[in-house]
């Protein structure tokens, strides 16, 4: 589950110029949403790729980005770097039969030359909610045709994600959460509202501390103030860890309900943030650490 997702993107510095090479002949077809040919697929986006395994059609993939450790069998194949940075002569390389990746995927000239290539692209879009896991299931399984089985996938992961977000419905006071990515530079970056720190906070009942805003923001000390967050959460796998100790010396957080009383919670990036069939456990996981014996089943 040591996943870096594309909200890493607010960390890691995009490539510079793209290596100067031209795009192969041909075009492939943008719009196309099965593949004709399904054998060899390159998998961009870890839930992506843990939908593919889920359908348990696995053994159709060549490669995968780095985000892609679920599940360990993922890890074996040829990786082809990080999924905000790849190299299209990278992707390429692996000679697919199509390349299926998230919304989000990039840089963005990396994706154009990869659009203009021979190779069929298709694109899953990435909502952070509990539908968006359903279409990004359906529209995986109709790529690979295999629409029956994303159905049944889909109907199954449903009925889980109903049960997780139905185990907080009673709870009358909902914590306020801090999503931070990064303080690097003693600046503390957080998740605002369209980011999947947004989505699974939501989904385990929760309040997303940070209002307002989209995207991920540096926060300055008057906006931690006022966000008067109840937890701090962070995550695993993506990057250089956060350290408690330092967060809680920052006289900003040291002053809010979670720095008052040292509420902190830190998951793997990939489980919590993923939006993919393991995203039911991830809610009821989170909405433990939140509420304790409050949940119920």
């Amino acid at each position: 589950m040591r996943t870096v997702f594309c909200f890493r993107a607010a960390l890691a510095p995009l490539v510079g110029a793209l290596l100067a090479f031209t795009a192969l002949p041909g075009r492939a077809n943008e719009g196309t949403a099965v593949f004709s040919d399904s054998s060899r697929i390159v998998s961009i986006g870890g839930s992506i790729t843990e939908i593919v395994y889920a359908l348990g059609e696995g053994s159709r993939l060549v490669a995968r980005d780095s985000t892609s450790n679920y599940p360990e069998e993922a890890s074996k194949l040829p990786d082809v770097g990080y999924m905000r940075q790849l190299s299209p002569e990278g992707v390429l390389s692996v000679n697919p039969s199509g390349i299926l990746a998230v919304q989000g995927s990039g840089p963005r000239e990396a994706i154009d030359v990869l659009k203009k290539s021979s190779v069929p692209y298709i694109e899953v879009p990435d909502h952070f909610t509990h539908q968006g896991i359903l279409e990004k299931i359906r529209l995986v399984g109709k790529a690979l045709g295999v629409d029956a089985k994303a159905e049944a996938l889909a109907v199954e992961t449903d009925a889980k994600l109903a049960a997780a977000e139905k185990q907080t419905a009673s709870i009358k006071q909902r914590k306020r959460v801090l999503f931070v990515l990064s303080t690097q530079g003693g600046k503390i970056l957080a998740a605002g509202g369209d980011t999947a720190a947004d989505g699974i906070i939501k989904l385990a009942g929760a309040v997303n501390a940070v209002e307002g805003s989209s995207g991920y923001k540096t926060m300055s000390d008057e906006a931690i103030v006022t966000a008067r967050p109840d937890v701090i959460l962070t995550m695993k796998g993506g990057g250089p860890p956060i350290s408690q100790e330092e967060l809680f010396a920052n006289p900003a957080i040291a002053s809010t309900p979670a720095g008052a009383d040292r509420k902190f919670i830190s998951m793997w990036g990939g489980y919590l943030l993923g939006f993919g069939p393991r995203t039911a456990d991830a809610i009821h996981d989170l909405a433990v650490s939140l509420y304790g014996a409050q949940v119920t089943d």
